[in-house]
C-alpha cells in the first residue's frame, strides 16, 4: 500500500513541479525573451509545438469544469483556476486534504500575480503604441496632411481602436481629431493610463506647434526616439534580470525534487510531512522560508527594475 502511495505521490510531485516551472517561467515575458535571444531569435521547437497548445487545452478544461460557477455567480475564471486541479491531484495522491486546501488558497495569490503581469504587459504595449503613433503622425505631417487628419489616420493605421488596452484612448482622440475637438485635452486625458504618459508630451508639442506642421513633426520625432530608447533600456534590463529569476525559480523547486528523490529511494516523505506533527511543523517552516526567499528575491528584482 505504501509503495503504491509512494509512486502516486512521485508522479504527482513530478507533474506539479513541471507545471509550476512551466507556468512561472515559460509564460514570463522576460524569461522567454532571454531564451529567444540565446537561441538566435527563434523559439524552440518544443515551445512552438507544445507550449500554446498544451496551455489552451488545460485552460479549456478548466473553463469547461468551472463555467457553471461563472454563469451562476459571475465569477471571473482565469489561469489561476489550474491551482485547484493541481491541489486535488496532490491531495488524492497523498491521501490528505492539505494539498487541496493549499491549491484553493493559491488561487487568489496566483490570480493577483497574473493580473499584475497582464497590467504590466498592457502598459508596455501602450508605450510602444504611443511611440509608433508619434512616428506615423510625423511622417504624415511631412507628407502634407493636416494635423487633425494625420492623427485620426495614424490611430486607425496603428490599430488603436482594435486593441483592448488602447480602445478608450482611441475613442477620445478620434472624436477630438475628427470633429475639431480639443486635441491637447484629449491627449492629456488619455495620458492618465499607465504606459501612455508620453501622450502628455505629445499634447504639449501639439499645443505649441499645431500651427506649423514641420515643428510638430520634429517634436513628435524626438518623443518617439525617447520612447524607443526607454523601451530598449527596459527590455535590456529585464533580459539581464531573467538570469536571477531563473535561478530563484530553480532553487524554489529544489524541495519538490528532494521529495521526489526520497520517494524514489523507498521512503515516504509525503506521508511524513502530511501525517505526523513533526512533518507538519517542518512543512510549515519550510513553506514560510520558501515564501520569504521568493518575496525577498522578487523585491530585489522589482527594485532593480524601478531603479533602471
Amino acid at each position: 500500500m505504501r509503495a503504491g502511495t509512494g509512486m502516486a505521490a512521485l508522479w504527482a510531485a513530478v507533474f506539479c513541479a513541471g507545471a509550476a516551472g512551466w507556468l512561472l517561467s515559460e509564460w514570463d515575458p522576460a524569461l522567454r525573451r532571454a531564451r529567444l535571444m540565446l537561441v538566435g531569435g527563434q523559439a524552440p521547437d518544443t515551445v512552438q509545438r507544445w507550449g500554446p497548445g498544451m496551455w489552451r487545452g488545460l485552460e479549456s478544461c478548466g473553463r469547461a469544469v468551472l463555467a457553471p460557477l461563472r454563469e451562476r455567480f459571475g465569477w471571473r475564471i482565469g489561469r489561476e483556476a489550474l491551482c485547484l486541479p493541481i491541489g486535488l491531484v496532490l491531495g488524492l495522491a497523498a491521501h490528505s486534504v492539505l494539498p487541496a486546501l493549499a491549491g484553493a488558497a493559491a488561487v487568489p495569490l496566483v490570480g493577483r500575480r497574473l493580473r499584475e503581469r497582464a497590467r504590466r504587459g498592457a502598459a508596455d504595449r501602450r508605450v510602444s503604441a504611443v511611440g509608433a503613433l508619434c512616428g506615423t503622425v510625423a511622417g504624415d505631417l511631412r507628407a502634407g496632411r493636416p494635423p487633425h487628419t494625420a492623427l485620426a489616420g495614424a490611430l486607425e493605421d496603428d490599430g488603436w481602436p482594435d486593441a483592448p488596452e488602447l480602445v478608450d484612448a482611441a475613442r477620445l482622440l478620434l472624436a477630438a481629431a475628427r470633429f475639431g475637438g480639443d486635441v491637447p485635452a484629449a491627449l492629456r486625458a488619455a495620458a492618465r493610463q499607465e504606459g501612455a504618459e508620453g501622450l502628455a508630451a505629445v499634447a504639449a508639442c501639439w499645443q505649441v506647434a499645431v500651427d506649423g506642421g514641420a515643428g510638430l513633426a520634429a517634436g513628435l520625432d524626438r518623443i518617439a526616439a525617447a520612447l524607443r530608447a526607454e523601451r530598449d533600456q527596459r527590455d535590456d534590463l529585464r533580459a539581464q534580470l531573467a538570469g536571477p529569476r531563473s535561478t530563484a525559480l530553480m532553487l524554489a523547486l529544489l524541495p519538490l525534487f528532494g521529495v521526489v528523490l526520497g520517494v524514489g529511494l523507498g521512503a515516504d516523505p509525503v506521508g511524513t510531512l502530511l501525517g505526523t506533527p513533526t512533518g507538519l511543523a517542518c512543512l510549515v517552516a519550510g513553506g514560510l522560508l520558501e515564501w520569504a526567499g521568493l518575496a525577498w528575491t522578487g523585491r530585489i528584482v522589482r527594485a532593480a527594475e524601478e531603479s533602471g
